[in-house]
């Protein structure tokens, strides 16, 4: 019996989007399929990797390998770089278009290549799993003999729609310089959706952008997946998940987090952490309003300086986020003159934090968010409620499923007119303090409950991941 379980160990090659959103549930993913008999192969790309060793306290061997100290504690992971096609100084994301283009025309080669001297050296590899956003893994699973997995790291909803693309556009809501601007109410298991409520690549105008054209080929590939996993929770999603299981193989395997979820045995950050503890231990509990944009959306520089006189007005605590490069590569001093003296006793400005370690800090009692994937997963995890705030591409999409669906979460403005600090003021106490803000509590404590059942023994999102696992592994049987 160990013998054919030996025989039968898949080995998995892993492919995350080199977007630090993206590279954070890969690595969860990683280490959960390695502490469940697969030997892992993860693949940065160099850039990722010069970012993420950069941002780390210098040891060596980190700086060598980030699983080094997952390999100790016995699991079977094996790291890789490959080259983006650019070089490590040129700027990714002021140049968003070339990189673009490079990821579509030049990146698959190289992974291509290294996919190639990877089985050809270890014949064990019997898996690709690749970001969804990926464009290739069809090609590249099928020249290798690979089951082909494909992870998509947002909710089910944003996959639902990219998925029926076709639908949007035969329907004119979709392709089209006059869009129709009424309710979506045909996509399979997805109730009625305004087209305000899209992601912002589908409300573009220019539909041959590098953007559209990597969405168009990633999700025209994903229907030729061997199977789906899904970083969402069944409960949660349920009606959308059904209608995308009876197309394709998918499992809800959601939240993908580390067995300790403050702390990762892996450094997955692009930026060195400041460390708050100290200054929210001093703090009285639920006081604290928790702010952040995420790891690479730009803020107008008039909607940092509302919120700034808006927290002004609040007279509420505060941990805000302001990457260097939050409003633009150039821009350094972007808070309103005398911000820094009139919040000092009560504000901390920091570059970058460890999220989830001030989440679930009992000092936080909100979070004012762009509404990332992660971000809302790791505040629901923490049962601390939202104010919304999305900037581009699926938060748009997940600022629905918070305020409109789930009832854990406010918006700072109507995403129509611009935002006012008087508004700003307002939203935040009513979180803080407010009425509204108990009713939010109530309800993010049931979808924590929800989210800590999914993830028990027996709970639908450790079922689906078993039966992935089982699946995975008939599957590689019938490719031998």
């Amino acid at each position: 019996m160990e013998e054919d379980n030996q025989c039968t160990k898949p080995h998995a090659i892993l492919v995350p989007l080199p977007l630090q959103g993206h590279v954070i549930p890969f690595t969860n993913l990683a280490v959960k399929l390695a502490a469940n008999g697969f030997t892992i192969t993860f693949v940065n790309t160099q850039y990722i990797h010069h970012q993420i060793t950069k941002s780390q306290p210098n040891n060596k061997t980190e700086q060598d390998d980030i699983f080094a100290a997952a390999r100790k504690s016995g699991l079977d992971i094996r790291y890789k770089t490959v080259s983006d096609g650019f070089p490590l100084s040129f700027n990714r994301f002021q140049n968003l278009d070339q990189f673009l283009e490079g990821h579509l025309h030049v990146y698959p080669a190289h992974v291509d290549e290294l996919v190639g001297d990877l089985v050809q050296s270890d014949p064990s590899i019997t898996c690709f799993i690749a970001d969804t956003f990926h464009t290739w893994p069809e090609t590249i699973a099928n020249k290798y003999n690979l089951v082909n997995v494909s992870f998509w790291t947002q909710p089910a909803l944003v996959l639902s729609i990219y998925y029926h693309l076709d639908l949007l556009r035969q329907n004119g809501h979709f392709g089209f310089h006059d869009k129709r601007e009424d309710i979506i109410d045909y996509i399979p298991g997805v109730q009625a959706i305004e087209p305000k409520d899209l992601m912002s690549h589908l409300q573009s105008t220019d539909l041959l952008s590098p953007m559209l054209r990597i969405i168009y080929k990633a999700f025209h590939e994903v229907k030729r997946a061997d199977f789906i996993l899904i970083n969402a929770v069944q409960e949660l999603e349920s009606e959308t998940l059904s209608a995308l299981h009876e197309k394709q193989p998918t499992y809800a395997i959601g939240p993908v987090f580390p067995s300790k979820t403050t702390k990762s045995i892996v450094a997955t950050n692009l930026m060195s952490e400041f460390d708050c503890t100290q200054w929210l231990n001093a703090k009285p509990h639920g006081s604290v309003l928790f702010i952040s944009f995420g790891s690479y959306a730009q803020v107008t520089t008039k909607d940092i300086e509302e919120i700034a006189h808006g927290l002004s007005l609040s007279k509420v605590s505060f941990i805000w986020v302001l990457r260097p490069d939050t409003t633009s590569y150039e821009e350094t001093n972007i808070l309103p003159v005398g911000f820094d003296d009139e919040i000092k006793d009560r504000g901390m400005i920091v570059p970058w934090c460890s999220q989830i370690k001030v989440l679930s800090h009992p000092a936080v009692g909100g979070f004012l968010t762009h509404c990332g994937w992660n971000s809302i997963l790791e505040s629901m995890w923490c049962g601390v409620p939202m104010l919304c705030f999305p900037l581009w591409t699926d938060q748009i999409t997940n600022r629905k499923l918070v305020v409109d669906d789930w009832g854990i979460g406010l918006n700072i403005c109507d995403g129509v007119k611009p935002i006012t600090r008087l508004e700003v003021a307002e939203k935040i106490n009513h979180v803080m303090s407010g009425k509204l803000g108990h009713g939010l509590q109530k309800e993010i404590k049931n979808v924590r409950q929800t989210m800590e059942d999914a993830l028990a023994l027996n709970g639908s999102s450790q079922k689906n991941f078993f039966q992935f696992i089982s699946d995975v592994k008939k599957k590689v049987q019938t490719r031998n």
